[in-house]
């Protein structure tokens, strides 16, 4: 199959690989031409933009950081839409908000090219190990002819619904996911003052009610001090942002939301946005005069 793929990043890199070993031909295009070359060594044509990328697929992937990105991307000059044929179909894998992907399909629409959302969750090692969690939103028929694609990429593909569904998804279990950081840190920073090691924290709350696969990656990242991304803090603020915005639009009171959205503003506001979202811990190390490390 002739596929597309836009955005070769932390995150895309990886899933490009898996679509080149399931024997597909591939296209792809990074506003960062170094980002292509290994790509391009296992056999991928570089495309020299989006529009030429959507020229010369069936279907079309973006990889990309925020919203606006997918949007310029898809809908702006040189685009994937000015590219795509009628019948086309496009995936967004990235973490898009609802109103940014009516925007696009309407627009879509009008040319024949079904938009579909399809976040994804389980970071880079999942992107790397093909084990990703797909979260899929739109026409269902388009998701069926091109699920073969997504579960080379992915261990836990699934519909979600109609368009935006995935997004929804997503932005539910990011908002999770980044609200147990702020609360982790506050458990493990409370506890090693009192005077338990994190290890043996750890060990304990693992085999108990507070287990989390929030905190798994911990005696190799925060409890040794490594905040090397991973899932990136600015982008970790960016879907807890989107989270609270659906929560203002639909009247939702999210008043827990709200304080966590603040303390990752508070970590990004102290230059930590490009470290990993556990970056936000080093706020409460600093507030409690406690490190969250491992002695050995």
């Amino acid at each position: 199959m002739n596929v597309g793929f836009i955005g070769v990043g932390y995150m895309g890199r990886h899933m490009v690989k898996h679509i080149i070993k399931g024997g597909n031909k591939l296209t792809v295009y990074d506003i960062d031409s170094e980002a292509t070359q290994e790509i391009q060594s296992l056999g991928a044509s570089l495309a020299a933009s989006p529009k030429e990328v959507a020229q010369s697929s069936e279907v079309i992937f973006t990889s990309l950081p925020k919203p606006q990105n997918v949007e310029e991307v898809f809908l702006g000059e040189g685009g994937i839409l000015e590219g795509s044929a009628d019948g086309a179909t496009y995936f967004d894998l990235s973490t898009t908000d609802p109103l940014t992907l009516e925007r696009m399909t309407i627009a879509a629409e009008r040319k024949g090219v079904k938009v579909l959302d399809a976040p994804v969750s389980g970071g880079t090692l999942g992107a790397e190990l093909g084990t990703l969690c797909i979260m899929v939103g739109g026409d269902k028929l388009a998701y069926e002819k091109f699920k073969p694609i997504l579960d080379l990429m992915g261990t836990e593909v699934m519909y979600s619904g109609p368009s935006g569904s995935g997004a929804i998804c997503k932005i539910a279990n990011n908002l999770i996911g980044m609200t147990l950081g702020v609360v982790l840190s506050e458990a493990f920073s409370m506890g090693v003052k009192a005077g338990v090691d994190p290890d043996t924290l750890f060990k304990a709350i693992s085999m108990s009610t507070g287990d989390t696969k929030a905190m798994k990656s911990y005696p190799e990242t925060l409890f040794k001090g490594n905040f090397n991304p991973g899932f990136k803090l600015d982008l970790g603020a960016k879907d807890v942002g989107l989270a609270t915005k659906i929560g203002r639009d639909l009247g939702i009171p999210m008043d827990i939301s709200n304080l966590v959205q603040q303390k990752y503003i508070e970590a990004q506001n102290r230059g930590w946005g490009e470290q990993s979202t556990l970056a936000v811990a080093k706020l409460q190390e600093e507030k409690s005069d406690t490190k969250i490390r491992s002695k050995t």
